[in-house]
């Protein structure tokens, strides 16, 4: 028996030790058995406050969100009804477990089966036929939907009723037409021409932005260029009410246009435009470059921001003007009778700048806010935002993949978390002198305005590096230098503006917004020209920044010290995307581009066609800072006119090929060969082959020490609508290039029958 004041002991194959010990050099020393037991009740007490009344409803949107994200991740198209049938169940199961405590799973669970099958309704609904192969002479004829002024060209929408070619007999909804600057013809006509058709671009490389589906979304299954003049004629039936309408707001964007060009011209004219129309493609290069390097990029896109300006102005405005009449003021709701006309302003907004996705979640959040005044209820809340995600959501489930949505809901979460958390404090009163609480409110305005850069700054870090490839150092600074500026004059300028518009009193408005927006431009020059302002990251994949989703998400939507799990996420996340591999050698979608890394680590291009787009992406997606006419991307690289050559970084070659003849020397003496032409079945190297490129797409190979691991824009097995599947698929798995044979040396060429054969 134990003696008095010490604990018992247990017999081991060792020796003795106290209850529940560890090893330790020289002994076993005891474990804190309460303190255990204290962080485990705490942890419980966390896990129930989490999941106490009202903190559902924020989850809802983020399990639907993963459905819809699962469902982008299928290799082909689910069945419509098989997803719609568990969504149902799911759905009709939620209501008698209402009481039950797996209530929030079956819920959460139904969200993610609806978000799959919301996904795959939509694109049932939207189906239409993408272009397989380019059509080099087109006639077409139908009704221009949409037209957009660029800095170089022009570009429109046409919504196709007749489809005539020599090549094919395909039959398309919609084509999106580049033309000569100036020669667009106007929203609403019916026009005749021929074009140069061609399929969506496909991403550029494994892994990038997908514009194909983008323009699937969009109802448009081809682009492409208009060849000769283009034909106003006689429709042959009415346009609808649909092309009315976008008539008339094109006719007003025009008319807003040419109002501001009377006071401003080039960027200044440019960004006024944006700011009010959404219409941003005439901004120059340069000054675009600055503004999101600056990171003042998210100014062009009209979101939350510019939004709530508009919402703010005209509430403030509306109800100081009905505060100057007292019976109004005693006897009726004036705040309820802003927030109606700031709801008005700001649905007009929405209709104006084209309805694009960030600026209809920015619509309905705004919305939800002034619905909330309105009704007498709290409106800055997570419900607000949950109830705008799942709105945008539901009507265009897409939307989840966008660059767009992604930041912009980001940016609100860390503004909303902010707000519940972090706004109490400093908008804490002050018992002191009047003097002390002017220079305290103005402290805190700074304060606030700081904070809310840095964290919808952070917020967005992740999707600016996924998909643009860059950071912003500076952010936190442009935005303190420019956003008072832009909030305080060029966006209330703009308003102002248009109300006077009708009157002939405009002009004032937009030189007072061209001052403005020289500012905001000499800010972002100022900020984009400082050392390490261009923040370069390589590209990573999907997983870090799901991760890196879910890290943000727990941040923001947590209350307890359970939210600092998502600060463990977002580190290991910065470790996933930072341990990325970069590929070894890229080939373009065409095999008519190939990018091979050298011995000093850097990507050297085989080119046989100018594509700057396309060494744009690669080079940014592997963290270079070269332009695309470095003559260091050529370095190495020796060429003529039957083909390519360049070393790998371990001296192997690789071979562009271009002729039959080229073949039977870089089939002796490369590793891999990259070639349009069919290689004999005698050819030594590794060869990846027209028909591969054109089924799979863009390719990546990675170094392994027996071949070369191979990603493909379209995997072995994919067939989506916006990425339809070009042939049949190889038997054997291509995910890995073995590693070629000896090369037989100079003298060994291919037979003359091979040569025959591949001519």
């Amino acid at each position: 028996m134990a003696e008095p004041g010490r604990r018992p002991r247990t017999q081991g194959i060792a020796g003795t030790w106290p209850l529940g010990g560890r090893a330790q050099a020289g002994g076993f020393a005891p474990v804190d058995f309460e303190a255990w037991s204290s962080f485990v009740a705490r942890l419980k007490a966390w896990i129930r406050a989490e999941a106490g009344a009202g903190r559902l409803l924020p989850w809802v949107p983020v399990a639907f969100g993963a459905g819809i994200a699962l469902y982008f991740t299928a290799d082909r198209e689910p069945v419509l009804w098989v997803t719609a049938l568990p969504a149902l169940v799911l759905c009709g199961v939620c209501w008698p477990m209402r009481r039950h405590r797996l209530f929030a799973v079956a819920v959460l669970l139904a969200a993610v089966a609806s978000g799959f099958a919301t996904a795959t309704f939509r694109t049932a609904h939207v189906g239409h036929t993408v272009l397989a192969r380019p059509l080099y002479s087109v006639a077409l004829s139908g009704f221009v939907e949409t037209r957009d002024i660029r800095e170089k060209t022009d570009r429109f929408v046409l919504r196709v009723t007749a489809m005539e070619s020599q090549r094919g007999h395909v039959t398309l909804d919609r084509v999106r037409l580049s033309v000569k600057k100036g020669t667009a013809p106007d929203v609403g006509s019916f026009v005749e021409l021929k074009a140069r058709l061609m399929p969506p671009l496909a991403p550029l490389r494994p892994g990038s932005y997908d514009f194909a589906r983008d323009l699937f979304f969009q109802g448009i299954g081809a682009s492409g260029f208009a060849m000769g003049a283009i034909r106003t004629a006689a429709p042959p039936e009415s346009g609808g009410l649909a092309l009315r309408y976008a008539a008339l707001m094109q006719n007003l964007r025009d008319a807003i246009d040419a109002r501001i060009r009377t006071r401003l011209d080039g960027d200044e004219r440019a960004i006024a435009t944006a700011l009010l129309t959404g219409r941003r493609d005439a901004i120059t290069e340069p000054v675009n470059d600055a503004m999101f390097i600056s990171g003042l990029g998210h100014v062009l896109s009209i979101s939350g921001y510019h939004m709530a300006v508009v919402a703010g102005v005209v509430f403030f405005a509306v109800r100081a003007l009905l505060a100057l009449f007292p019976a109004l003021t005693v006897g009726f709701p004036i705040k309820k009778w802003a927030a109606a006309a700031a709801l008005a302003a700001s649905a007009f907004y929405l209709l104006l700048s084209g309805a694009e996705v960030a600026t209809q979640r920015s619509f309905y959040m705004t919305a939800v806010v002034l619905i909330a005044v309105i009704v007498d209820r709290r409106a800055i809340t997570f419900r607000t935002l949950a109830l705008a995600a799942m709105i945008v959501l539901v009507i265009a489930p897409e939307a989840l993949v966008h660059p767009s949505f992604q930041m912009s809901f980001a940016a609100t979460l860390g503004l909303v978390a902010l707000v519940q958390f972090g706004m109490p404090r400093l908008l804490a009163s002050a018992d002191s002198s009047t003097t002390a609480r002017v220079a305290l409110w103005s402290g805190r305005e700074l304060m606030m305005l700081l904070f809310a850069s840095l964290v919808a700054g952070l917020a967005t870090t992740p999707y600016a590096a996924f998909h643009f490839h860059r950071v912003t150092p500076y952010g936190v600074l442009a935005n303190l230098a420019a956003m008072p500026v832009v909030s305080a004059v060029v966006m209330p300028a703009g308003i102002i503006g248009l109300l006077a518009m009708p009157f002939g009193f405009d002009g004032v408005c937009w030189q007072a917004m061209g001052l403005g927006i020289d500012w905001m431009i000499a800010v972002t020059r100022w900020v984009a020209a400082l050392p390490g302002a261009v923040g370069r990251v390589a590209g990573f994949g999907a997983g870090p920044l799901i991760l890196a989703s879910l890290g943000l998400i727990l941040l923001g939507l947590l209350r307890t010290p359970l939210r600092w799990s998502g600060a463990a996420l977002l580190a290991l996340a910065v470790v996933w995307a930072a341990a990325t591999p970069r590929p070894d050698i890229l080939i373009s979608g065409d095999g008519h581009n190939v990018a091979v890394r050298g011995r000093d680590g850097q990507l050297h291009l085989m080119r046989t066609s100018k594509d700057a787009f396309l060494f744009k992406e690669w080079l940014a997606a592997d963290a270079d800072a070269r332009g695309v006419t470095d003559p260091s991307l050529s370095s190495g690289v020796s060429c003529d006119e039957a083909g390519c050559v360049v070393p790998k970084a371990d001296g192997a070659l690789v071979a562009l090929s271009l002729r039959a003849d080229a073949l039977a020397d870089d089939c002796a003496r490369a590793a891999l060969v990259v070639s349009a032409r069919q290689a004999p079945a005698s050819c030594a190297a590794s060869v990846i082959g027209r028909e591969r490129v054109h089924r799979e797409g863009a390719l990546a190979l990675r170094q392994r020490g027996d071949g070369f691991v191979v990603d493909a824009v379209r995997p072995r097995g994919m067939d989506r609508p916006w990425s339809p599947a070009t042939g049949a698929g190889a038997e054997t798995d291509t995910s890995f290039i073995p590693k070629a044979s000896a090369p037989r040396g100079p003298d060994a060429t291919p037979s003359e029958a091979d040569l025959q054969a591949d001519d």
